[in-house]
């Protein structure tokens, strides 16, 4: 039997985060158009739950980024595998994450990988060398969550 899993990430912009860890983890936005279509059109879902994001509708508060290889239902998007969600919530973020993603680099592309992640938003806080235990940068994403890159 195979683990299918979602971490759950507190956001105050879920598509534009989503838009930056899919990008920076190589996995795809789901889109949820044609769940979304189908709710509204049976009265199930108001238009103040949905916004439009990069030409497609999206729930409001909500996206979600999938690993390509892992199945997904067709209709809703929803993968059913490696998977990560991000939810708005009200309060901003205030002290260090409990817990972080690492992205590994090929060897020797640490540098290359840093910056690949800058342009795409992330700001490096602080450089790690602990010799032959490992080499990494500590990184804030678009909304100053924590994460390695190694």
């Amino acid at each position: 039997m195979a683990v299918n899993w979602k971490l759950v990430i507190d956001s105050t912009n879920a598509p534009v985060l989503a838009d930056f860890w899919a990008a920076a983890l190589e996995y795809e936005v789901e889109d949820p158009s044609v769940l979304i279509e189908q709710l509204l059109a049976a009265g199930h879902l108001g238009q103040d739950a949905v916004i439009e994001h990069r030409g497609r509708k999206t729930f409001r508060g909500y996206a979600a980024i999938r690993h390509p290889e892992d199945p997904f239902d067709e209709t809703s998007g929803i993968g059913r595998g490696r998977r990560l969600l991000f939810q708005d919530v009200p309060e901003a973020k205030t002290v260090k994450n409990r817990l972080h993603i690492d992205i590994h680099s090929e060897p020797g592309g640490l540098a290359a990988l840093a910056a690949r992640l800058e342009e795409l938003g992330a700001v490096r806080v602080r450089e790690v060398d602990k010799g032959p235990a490992g080499h990494w940068w500590v990184m804030n994403d678009p909304e100053g969550n924590e994460f390695c890159a190694t």
